[in-house]
C-alpha cells in the first residue's frame, strides 16, 4: 500500500514541478526539465517495485513527465520547440552514458568504496540507457506528431483528448519497446511482458493524472521575458 501512496505522491511532485519550471523559466524550464527527468529516469529505472498490484520499473513517472513537458511545449510554442526539447533530452542521456562509462574506466584507490556499487549500477545501466535513448526519441517524436495531428483534426478543441490519446499510445509504445530491449535475457520473455504491461498501466494512470496539470499550464504566464 505504501508503494501506491508513493506513486501518487511522485506524480503530484513531478507534474507540479513541470508547471513550476514552466512558470519560472518558460520554454527553457520545460526543456531543462526534459533533460533532468531523462537523466534521473535512466538511473533509477534499474529498480523494480510492486505498485498497484504489479511489478513495475522505477522511472516510469519521470519518463511520463517528459510527455507532459513536450505537450505543454507543443501547445504553447509549437512542435518545433517540442522537438528541440526532445533532442536536448536525448543529448542529456548521451552525456550520462558517456560520463558514467568513462568514470568506470578509472582505477580506484585502495580505500575507495564507491567504485563497486557504481560498477554494479552503471554496467547494467549502459544497456538500459541505450534502450531508453532509442525508445525515448521514437516515442516522444511520435507523441508530438500525434498530438499535433489530433489538434488539427479537432480544430484545436478537446485538449484532454489529444493529451490523453497521444500520451497513452506513445507511452505504451515506449514501455514495451524499452522493457524488451533493456531486459530480455536478464529476465525471461514472460517476465518482460508482465513488467511492460504493469509499467503501461502505471503510465496510463499517470497520463490521466497529467491532464489537470496541462490545463493548469494554459493559465500560467512565465515570469521571464522569452525572446
Amino acid at each position: 500500500m505504501l508503494n501506491n501512496f508513493y506513486l501518487f505522491m511522485e506524480i503530484a511532485v513531478c507534474f507540479s514541478a513541470v508547471v513550476v519550471f514552466y512558470k519560472l523559466f518558460g520554454k527553457y524550464g520545460l526543456i531543462s526539465w526534459i533533460a533532468i527527468a531523462s537523466i534521473m529516469a535512466n538511473i533509477i529505472t534499474a529498480k523494480t517495485s510492486h505498485i498497484l498490484g504489479l511489478d513495475a520499473a522505477q522511472g516510469t513517472v519521470l519518463f511520463a513527465s517528459t510527455f507532459l513537458a513536450t505537450d505543454i511545449l507543443c501547445e504553447a510554442y509549437g512542435k518545433k520547440e517540442a522537438r528541440v526539447g526532445v533532442l536536448i533530452g536525448l543529448g542529456a542521456s548521451t552525456v550520462l552514458i558517456c560520463s558514467t562509462q568513462i568514470a568506470l574506466l578509472y582505477m580506484p584507490v585502495e580505500y575507495d568504496m564507491a567504485n563497486a556499487p557504481m560498477a554494479a549500477l552503471f554496467a547494467l545501466n549502459l544497456r538500459i540507457t541505450a534502450s531508453s535513448m532509442v525508445m525515448y526519441i521514437i516515442a516522444n517524436l511520435a507523441d508530438i506528431t500525434l498530438f499535433e495531428k489530433i489538434k488539427t483534426a479537432t480544430k484545436g478543441r478537446y485538449l484532454w483528448v489529444r493529451n490523453n490519446v497521444a500520451t497513452i499510445v506513445c507511452n505504451c509504445l515506449e514501455n514495451f519497446g524499452f522493457i524488451f530491449l533493456a531486459f530480455i535475457g536478464i529476465y525471461d520473455a514472460r517476465t518482460c511482458f508482465e513488467i511492460a504491461v504493469a509499467t503501461s498501466v502505471i503510465e496510463i494512470v499517470a497520463a490521466v493524472c497529467d491532464t489537470p496539470f496541462l490545463y493548469l499550464s494554459k493559465k500560467v504566464k512565465p515570469l521571464i521575458n522569452e525572446l
